[in-house]
């Protein structure tokens, strides 16, 4: 059963920074691209990022380019978000996600927006992120 585990998440001034990590557990973490998601509140679930399983290569959300970075440890079987610069717009529950069917390459998608999330599957509880003066 594929479970995961998001951490790292709290309250943070504008300008500041958080790393968010995602641990999966029941499945084999190295094989899957692994993508974050976000909600704030009363909007939709948005994409934000993701990672191929192997190679490396990632994607981003305009909204967030050049100041969040995706990257996974899959040793500790680990996705982090490096999230730098924030935003009071940034503000949101984080969540990670797998792809369903299982995939090692994040969907070719060009915004991340839409039906992006439709190609995942498999999802976190969560972790809130707080930007705020």
């Amino acid at each position: 059963q594929v479970q995961l585990v998001e951490s790292g998440g709290g309250l943070v001034q504008p300008g500041g920074s958080l790393r968010l990590s995602c641990t999966g557990f029941g499945f084999t973490m190295e094989f899957y691209a692994m993508g974050w998601f976000r909600q704030a509140p009363g909007k939709e679930r948005e994409g934000v990022s993701c990672i191929n399983s192997s190679d490396g290569r990632t994607q981003y959300a305009e909204s967030v380019k050049g100041r969040f970075t995706i990257s996974r440890d899959n040793a500790k079987k680990t996705v982090y978000l490096q999230m730098d610069s924030l935003k009071l717009e940034d503000t949101a529950v984080y969540y990670c996600a797998t792809l369903y069917p299982p995939a090692p390459v994040c969907p070719p998608h060009a915004t991340l927006t839409g039906d992006y999330e439709t190609y995942f599957g498999s999802w976190g509880q969560g972790t809130q992120v707080t930007v705020s003066s």
